[in-house]
C-alpha cells in the first residue's frame, strides 16, 4: 500500500515519543501490505474498525493511540487522516466529526 503521509507520523511522534516505534512498525506493515478489501486489513490488524466514509480506525500501541485512515483499495492508497491519543479520539467522536476527517 502507498501511505500518505509519513510526515504526520513523524510530527505526532515528536509530541508523543513513546508512539514513535509502534507507529513506525504500523507504517512498515501497511507499506508492505497488498490489501484488496477490509477483510485483508482485519487479517493484518484484527482490531481495526470501519467507521464509514472509507475511514478505518487502527489501535496503536495497545490502544494507547488511535489512527484514522482513509483507504482506497483500488488505488492501493491509504491516507492518514488523524493520529491522537485515545482521549483525543473520543473527543472527536463526541463532536461527531470522526467519519469526515
Amino acid at each position: 500500500m502507498v501511505v500518505i503521509s509519513q510526515r504526520i507520523i513523524n510530527e505526532f511522534a515528536k509530541e508523543y515519543p513513546l508512539a514513535s516505534d509502534p507507529l513506525n512498525r504500523w507504517y512498515k506493515q501497511v507499506e508492505s501490505a497488498d490489501w484488496q478489501n477490509f477483510s485483508d486489513v482485519k487479517m493484518t490488524f484484527n482490531s481495526t474498525d470501519f467507521i464509514g466514509n472509507d475511514r478505518y480506525v487502527f489501535d496503536i500501541s495497545g490502544n494507547n493511540y488511535r489512527l484514522v485512515a482513509m483507504i482506497h483499495f483500488r488505488k492501493r492508497t491509504l491516507y492518514i487522516r488523524f493520529i491522537g491519543t485515545h482521549k483525543h479520539y473520543e473527543q472527536i467522536c463526541k463532536k461527531g466529526i470522526i467519519s469526515n476527517i
